[in-house]
């Protein structure tokens, strides 16, 4: 059915997180600079795996996915998704990550006896909350979580550490913008699509898995391939096979201007790995 543009049924987002959150955020910049002009419905999940299910079976077009922050590196739990959901990623974004204080309408800082968040907020805020040690600070479920549950119960002493759009979408008020210890913590996300899907026409990033054989001089040769094709690696890490001890998966970014010589050298890598999964072709952020 051809619909009118006004009337197109809007893509469905997935995002691990309440309404409000910073993945909130993230998947409403994603969508309008890789998908201009879409109209979108996010759908909150409470877990990661449910976020990635409900893509890979179709509940819904997309889902915005946190994979690394720049104070604290890789989201482990999110790359093993990656290697256990037929996903692929189709672009990325980078989201400053600011931390406000925020509380129902009305309440002023001298009220609040307490301040909820998600452990890692609280972490990132250690220096805002050292100076206001009349505040205790208590680990919550979400960011934006924190701002729902304050103001669904009415609570007067209480705030949250959270986006400023929890406050707009749960009708609170921002107290304090922008408490953070660092200013320059920046999370990235890739946007997730069924696999097997089309690259971007503009790709020139792609992300890898691959684990090796166990033989000497695997893992050279393995980056030795991507030297000899002219690739920038930008990322490797590894992670624990699980269930087969002391044995890894490596996760590999590197960027490409050249699709042909990108392919060949994946060829020249496949020799050396057990398993390699190719993770996106995306535009770099």
């Amino acid at each position: 059915m051809n619909y009118p543009s006004s009337q197109k049924p809007a893509s469905k987002v997935a995002i691990q997180g309440e309404l409000g959150s910073n993945s909130h955020v993230a998947a409403l910049d994603a969508m309008a600079s890789q998908h201009p002009g879409l109209s979108i419905d996010i759908v909150p999940c409470a877990l990661a795996a449910e976020a990635c299910e409900a893509v890979q079976s179709g509940v819904v077009d997309f889902c915005v996915l946190p994979i690394e922050n720049s104070l604290h590196g890789s989201v482990a739990e999110h790359l093993d998704l990656l290697l256990t959901h037929n996903l692929v990623a189709t672009g990325e974004s980078l989201l400053r990550v600011r931390h406000n204080v925020i509380a129902a309408p009305g309440v002023q800082l001298a009220d609040i006896r307490q301040i909820l968040s998600h452990p890692v907020a609280l972490s990132q805020c250690r220096r805002w909350l050292r100076a206001h040690p009349h505040i205790t600070a208590v680990p919550f479920y979400d960011t934006a979580g924190s701002v729902k549950h304050l103001m669904a119960e009415s609570l007067r002493d209480t705030a949250g550490i959270a986006p400023a759009l929890a406050a707009t979408q749960y009708g609170a008020e921002v107290l304090i913008a922008g408490i953070e210890d660092h200013p320059d913590n920046f999370t990235r996300f890739l946007t997730l699509v069924p696999a097997p899907a089309p690259a971007p026409p503009n790709s020139n990033k792609l992300s890898i898995a691959f684990s090796l054989e166990h033989r000497p001089g695997t893992l050279l040769s393995a980056l030795e391939a991507f030297s000899t094709a002219g690739l920038n690696l930008t990322k490797i890490e590894s992670r624990p096979v699980q269930g087969r001890p002391w044995e890894y998966v490596f996760f590999v970014d590197l960027r490409f201007e050249d699709s042909v010589a990108l392919d060949r050298a994946l060829e020249l890598l496949r020799p050396h790995t057990q398993m390699l999964k190719e993770l996106g072709r995306y535009p770099a952020a």
